[in-house]
């Protein structure tokens, strides 16, 4: 099923969608529950309880989307240099601390986005030129955890996951450069574009899933998820390891090549741009850029 997080009639709610059809059924969420957008649906299925009741169809259109998790209760979990190509990419962009070790990671790199930074589709992503005059893009596959926990077995990770959504990584290059640890530069408000929908875990093949990014109708990203250095199954119990996962975290799953860092001269985000990723599954996240 699809879902979005949307703000309608002065209220959040959550709402199971239909795309083609142009409808939305409102879930029977109180206000305090809808506030938390799909991870309120995560944190029910992980606690065995019902899926919340249905309302009435109504049109889609009549919903101002939010972030599927509109702020996040932990950390975003990221993984960096996660796709070959953009391993090989970005160790030769000289913004690499970890370049060192080799282009292509043994371990999986992970960082994080603090959750103030996500924004919905269709808000901007703002650049500050008195921060960094190097913003970049990254269209990612997000996991959304459905039920938590810790240790958790490779061959038993997929169960713990509820559903999946995108993210643009936005990233300040030159502060990521600066710094040893990416949080400044990963962090930066409006950093974190999501959604547009979130969707279960059943609706999205991860074994052969497009994923692409268009800035201002130019395709710069075009790769499939079995083309992850690191699958899901890994990341889970890699993070799992000593750290207790909770219903509602998300992962970011890392970005591949076609990113600004990679062309020459690179290709940073301007005010005026427009950046859209696409999942044929989930849909397509659009921001403009100030």
């Amino acid at each position: 099923m699809r879902y979005a997080t949307a703000r309608h009639a002065g209220r959040v709610v959550v709402a199971r969608v239909d795309v083609a059809a142009g409808k939305a059924w409102p879930l029977a969420l109180d206000e305090g529950e809808a506030g938390h957008g799909v991870a309120a649906l995560a944190r029910r299925a992980a606690a065995g309880l019902a899926a919340p009741a249905e309302g009435e169809a109504m049109p889609l259109g009549v919903l101002s989307l939010l972030a599927p998790v509109p702020r996040p209760a932990r950390n975003i979990f990221c993984v960096g240099k996660n796709y070959f190509d953009h391993a090989q990419e970005f160790a030769k962009s000289g913004f690499d601390s970890s370049a060192a070790a080799g282009a292509v990671p043994k371990a999986p790199i992970i960082f994080s986005k603090v959750p103030e930074c996500v924004i919905a589709p269709g808000e901007p992503i703002r650049v500050d030129p008195t921060v960094s005059t190097a913003v970049d893009y990254e269209a990612e596959l997000a996991v959304i955890i459905g039920r938590g926990g810790r240790g958790i077995a490779k061959e038993n990770a997929l169960a713990h996951v509820w559903g999946y959504t995108m993210v643009n990584d936005v990233t300040a290059r030159d502060l990521q450069g600066r710094h040893s640890q990416w949080l400044i530069a990963k962090s930066q408000d409006s950093f974190c574009p999501m959604g547009p929908y979130a969707v279960t875990a059943d609706e999205l093949d991860l074994a052969d899933a497009e994923i692409t990014c268009e800035v201002n109708g130019e395709r710069r990203q075009a790769s499939n998820t079995k083309l992850l250095i690191f699958d899901v199954p890994t990341l889970i119990t890699t993070l799992s390891a000593g750290i207790t996962l909770m219903p509602g975290d998300i992962i970011a799953t890392g970005t591949p090549a076609g990113v600004g860092i990679g062309f020459d001269p690179p290709r940073y985000l301007r005010a005026g741009d427009v950046v859209r990723v696409t999942m044929p599954a989930i849909g397509t996240l659009e921001n403009p850029v100030i």
